[in-house]
């Protein structure tokens, strides 16, 4: 069988491919899936009973036994956290110390044995990863999958597998808007017809790991991406801190629950109502909220300013590969955040309503995900990167650009630097690469208490990572250089395993010192 997961920060869900009537159906885990209307998703919560012997407890059966209002034996959202520099502490349990991608392991690893439980046979499983962290969860799955019992494991990013799942099959550009419970992830994709067969990206294959492995991909085209933490668990949040506020009560997971609950209710009637009853007190009320009370407290929050600053980001850089807003032939709405009557008339007014499709929110990625037997993919350098040089104006390092964010890879044509040396008898050429961060600012995603939050950076921060500090030097200087003069030309380009190369030729004695020198890797 081959079977996809859409991993997602409220509910996970699962598709497998049926071969008598070739198209995708959601599978159903009957000891992990929630009940009810609605297609059969896991609720990707983790109740940790023994942390040293990775006794678990995942989905549904989490949330009936009422253990999803433990502060500190229960996770949820907690794949936002994996890759992230977060501030803050997981708690010691049990003698160990926690981390998010543990929590991440144990609770994909659940699912694996009880599908193996279920299912006779699982012979690939295509993964479906957030936008903005691909090549995070491509190293974490990397490894984690080899502890697997499946022959192939794959991967593929959210947006463009949301876009195979809505059945484009031709020449079509479209704006994914994957808004779930804890990020959102907008991709302009652009699909080729025909029949060409792919493979996606290789995890696993036998007993072969390939993580790491020169895999070249080039159907598919993701032709712009932004991403962010931002999502259903946010809203939740706000909502239920309004209702406290307005009640003068505090703050607990049941009235969290209760505010997903009338927020999940206002995605089709105007007003919603929930009974909470307060043990402590034993005091009663009626909580009630309106589409108008909810569109405020987005409003207050600066909800949809974030909104329209991640899609001013991703049609700038569909501007940059030449596409116009009306280029677009669709857009497609995927994650149950999307269901909100706000968001959708903010989109509609975005948007040509006429192009706006979003009645597959649960089920898209999941099912696009198997596509990955039609088609094949590509995609570009998510970060801009540069190289450090000494400002003696400003008597501190900058940074000069030398890859813009957005570059597609493998590249065709080399991106040219000419250099001089810093200092009298320069015996080598060194170059620190560093990853730009944006300028207009970040999201942080942080501890507040016991809750997991983001937040946003101070806009116009630049912030960079160096990447190769250790092994800066890429070629000796014979003779040693000198100030103020041009010495040596570095042509860079970067190949189809995101390896940034250069070529180093200088100029004084017209000797190639590095050809084709790989420096690091990049995302």
């Amino acid at each position: 069988m081959v079977l996809a997961i859409d991993f997602g920060t409220s509910n996970t869900v699962l598709c497998r491919w049926n071969a008598a009537t070739q198209s995708s159906e959601v599978l159903t885990l009957d000891t992990l899936a929630q009940r009810g209307t609605g297609p059969a998703v896991v609720p990707s919560l983790l109740y940790v009973e023994d942390a040293q012997q990775d006794q678990v407890l995942i989905g549904q059966p989490v949330r009936d036994r009422g253990l999803d209002g433990s502060s500190q034996r229960c996770f949820k959202n907690f794949k936002r956290g994996i890759g992230t520099s977060i501030q803050g502490f997981m708690p010691d349990l049990d003698g160990r110390t926690l981390s998010f991608e543990q929590v991440g392991e144990w609770f994909l690893s659940q699912v694996i044995a009880q599908l193996k439980q279920q299912e006779e046979s699982l012979d690939e499983v295509v993964l479906s990863v957030p936008v903005d962290s691909f090549e995070t969860y491509r190293s974490w799955l990397g490894t984690l999958c080899q502890r697997w019992d499946i022959n192939r494991v794959r991967m593929i990013d959210e947006p463009t597998a949301a876009a195979l799942g809505y059945g484009l099959t031709s020449n079509e550009t479209v704006l994914v808007l994957d808004f779930g419970g804890g990020t959102l992830d907008l991709a302009i994709v652009q699909l080729s017809g025909g029949r060409a067969q792919g493979l996606g990206y290789i995890l696993k294959w036998g007993q072969k790991a390939m993580g790491n492995s020169a895999q070249r991909v080039s159907t598919a085209k993701v032709l712009a991406k932004a991403g962010e933490n931002l999502g259903g668990a946010d809203i939740d949040q706000w909502v239920a801190q309004y209702l406290c506020d307005r009640h003068g009560m505090a703050l607990s997971p049941l009235i969290l629950r209760l505010a997903e609950q009338l927020k999940i209710q206002l995605s089709t009637a105007q007003s919603a109502s929930e009974s909470y009853f307060d043990d402590e007190t034993f005091e009663s009320y009626e909580l009630t909220l309106t589409r108008g009370q909810l569109e405020s407290i987005l409003q207050q929050q600066g909800f949809f300013d974030r909104l329209d600053e991640r899609v001013a980001q991703v049609l700038q850089q569909g501007r940059r590969q030449g596409l116009d807003v009306a280029d677009i032939d669709a857009v497609l709405l995927v994650g149950g955040t999307t269901q909100i009557p706000a968001i959708q008339t903010w989109i509609n007014t975005q948007f040509d309503g006429i192009k706006v499709c979003g009645d597959r929110p649960f089920t898209a990625v999941s099912a696009g995900a198997l596509q990955l037997q039609q088609v094949t993919l590509s995609d570009f350098l998510y970060h801009g990167y540069g190289v450090r040089f000494w400002d003696r104006r400003n008597n501190c390092h900058g940074w000069h650009s030398i890859i813009p964010e957005g570059q597609p890879y493998p590249m065709t044509a080399p991106i040219e630097l000419v250099l001089g040396a810093s200092n009298e008898n320069q015996p080598s050429i060194e170059l620190i690469i560093g990853e730009l961060g944006r300028q207009q600012g970040s999201t942080e995603v942080y501890f507040e208490g016991n809750r997991l939050v983001t937040r946003q950076a101070q806009a116009g921060q630049a912030v960079a990572q160096p990447l190769n500090e250790k092994a800066p030097n890429i070629a000796a200087l014979s003779p040693p250089g000198r100030p103020g003069e041009d010495r040596v030309r570095l042509s860079f380009t970067v190949d189809q395993d995101r390896l940034l190369r250069v070529t180093v030729e200088d100029l004084l004695t017209a000797e190639v010192l590095a050809q084709n020198q790989a420096v690091v890797e990049l995302s």
